[in-house]
Order: structure tokens, then sequence, then C-alpha cells
């Protein structure tokens, strides 16, 4: 085993005092065969007493390293501004709730030791969640790789390990509508996987009820694909197809019957049908335009309130 190796561990957190320490115990078990390492704690503007504990522990621990944003920027910026102050030859992303166990982060390491520079983690169980959020992301994973066409292994979450080098690539693009988990994917360089049964949170409560998962999934898909935009045309061609269809069926019906055609009911259905087709073209329009309006504002990823040995 290389002496002169450093390995980072970033965790954002938001809201974890229930489980901090818990986790600064098995995480620093699990690292204390290594050589050398960091662990870099994002708070992503708590409300609770994570700040205070996470202080209390790196004053004990100048391993570990505490940054403290101004307000809460959400995950994947957290992530972001830890993975810009890293300095280890690799660099570890994993959340502080324990159902992404800490004593895996040195078997992805000897993954990179063979030659991997990003080690995705893969959901062999996903212990404690719903039959719902199973499907729900089974699906949704399979959707983004067949629109995006970026490789993204299914049911691999932000549980991951990148090199240097790759961690670099990753950390020189500044999009603000960010998707770690996907940008992962498109740096490209070496990669192994390792499966993993995600265990249930250990305690406290979910960062991402459904109502934040539908639109980081939106994220997902429309920051690495315009192939919305392309399907939103081929709807647009297809309703106004069927429209001239039906255009066709009341000129032959009258001039074959002498009659008009009934029916205040088809009338409505075929005005809500192409209402909704024409909303939701325009939504989809609009979220491309929102992120081109978030990209040209220009301003910064995150701000930083106060640092812990850094």
């Amino acid at each position: 085993m290389p002496v002169n190796e450093l390995h980072s561990v970033v965790a954002p957190m938001y809201n974890e005092a229930a489980v901090l320490e818990e986790f600064y115990g098995r995480i620093t078990k699990a690292l204390a065969g290594l050589p050398s390492y960091e662990i870099i704690a994002v708070d992503d503007g708590s409300t609770d007493s994570t700040f205070e504990i996470l202080a209390r522990l790196a004053d004990a621990d100048p391993r570990l390293k505490v940054l403290r944003l101004s307000r809460n920027f959400g995950h994947e910026i957290a992530t972001t501004a830890g993975m810009d102050v890293a300095r280890g030859d690799t660099v570890t992303v994993i959340d502080a709730d324990l159902q992404d166990p800490p004593e895996l982060v040195p078997v992805l390491i000897e993954k990179w030791r063979q030659g991997a520079d990003v080690v995705f983690t893969v959901r062999h169980h996903r212990n404690g969640e719903t039959w719902f959020k199973k499907l729900s992301a089974s699906i949704y994973y399979r959707l983004l790789r067949s629109l995006a066409r970026v490789d993204i292994p299914a049911d691999a979450g932000d549980f991951r390990l990148m090199s240097s080098r790759a961690a670099t690539a990753l950390g020189s693009m500044r999009e603000r509508s960010r998707y770690v988990r996907g940008l992962a994917g498109w740096v490209g360089f070496e990669r192994a996987y390792v499966e993993y049964d995600r265990d249930p949170r250990f305690a406290g409560e979910t960062k991402y009820p459904l109502s934040r998962l539908i639109p980081l999934a939106l994220q997902g898909i429309v920051s690495f694909s315009v192939r919305p935009l392309h399907l939103a045309t081929l709807a647009g061609f297809a309703a106004s197809g069927l429209g001239f269809a039906y255009g066709v069926f009341v000129l032959i019906y009258w001039y074959t019957t002498r009659l008009p055609v009934a029916g205040w009911t088809s009338l409505m259905i075929v005005l809500l049908f192409f209402g909704g087709v024409q909303l939701i073209t325009l939504g989809i329009m609009g979220e491309y335009v929102g992120r081109t309006y978030e990209e040209v504002r220009g301003r910064p990823l995150y701000l930083v309130r106060e640092e812990r040995g850094l």
C-alpha cells in the first residue's frame, strides 16, 4: 500500500444532527487503515445543531474539515463545494444518513488502485423503501439512459469514488443546474462497479420526499438531453395529423349524409387534447429557457459562511 496516498471523503449534510456522531464514528473507523485521509463535511445551511456538532468534532480531529454554506443551496451544489476543496488522490462522495455503508469506502479505493477512475456503487437491494419508490427509481434510471444517451449506471446513486483527474474534470463544469451523478457518467475515463445493499435511514427524516425527487428527475433529463424537445415536436405533428384526419372525416360525413356531425362532447375532447399538447410543449420549452436564464446570470454556485480546518 503506497504511503503517500491521500484519500478525501466528501459528505454533504443538511439537518443531520440525529445521525452525525454515528456517521463520524463509522466513517473514521472505516478509514483507519488508510495511509492518510481527510473528511470534508459540507453543512448545507442546516437549521439544527449539525454545524455545532461538526465544529466540536473538527476541533478534536484535524482530519475533519468543515465547510458551512451561507444557506441551503441543495445537495448537488453542496457536493460540488466539497469536491472543490478536496485534495486527495481519490474523492469519495457519501451521504451522512448511513443508507450507504461507510465500510464500503476501502473497497472503492481498492478498485481505484486497480486502475478505475470512477467507481460507481450500484444498489442491489433498497431496504426500507416502498415498492412505489423502487419501481419509480428503476423506471427513471432506464428512461434517463434512453433519453440522455449518457452512460449512467442504472440504480447508481451519489455514493461513488472518483480519481483526482476525474474529480478535476467534473469540477471544471460549472453549470448551475447540476446533476452530479450524470456528470460523473459524462466525464468518461475508466470505470468500475461495486454492488451493495442499501440500508434504511439510521435516524432523522429523508431530505428527498416525492416533491423534491420529481424536480431532481426532471433536472437530470433536461441537463443531459434535448430529446424532450424533439418528442414535443413529434407530438405536435401527431396532434396536427389527428386534427387533419378528424377534419377529413367531418367533411366526408357531411358530404355523404348532408347531416352535421353531432357531438359537443367530441368537440371538447379534441379541444382539450390539442390544448394539453400545446401546454406540455410550452412547459418543456420553458424548462430549457429557464436553465439558460440561470446560466447567463453568472452567479456563483455557492457562498461559504464559515470554514473549519481548511
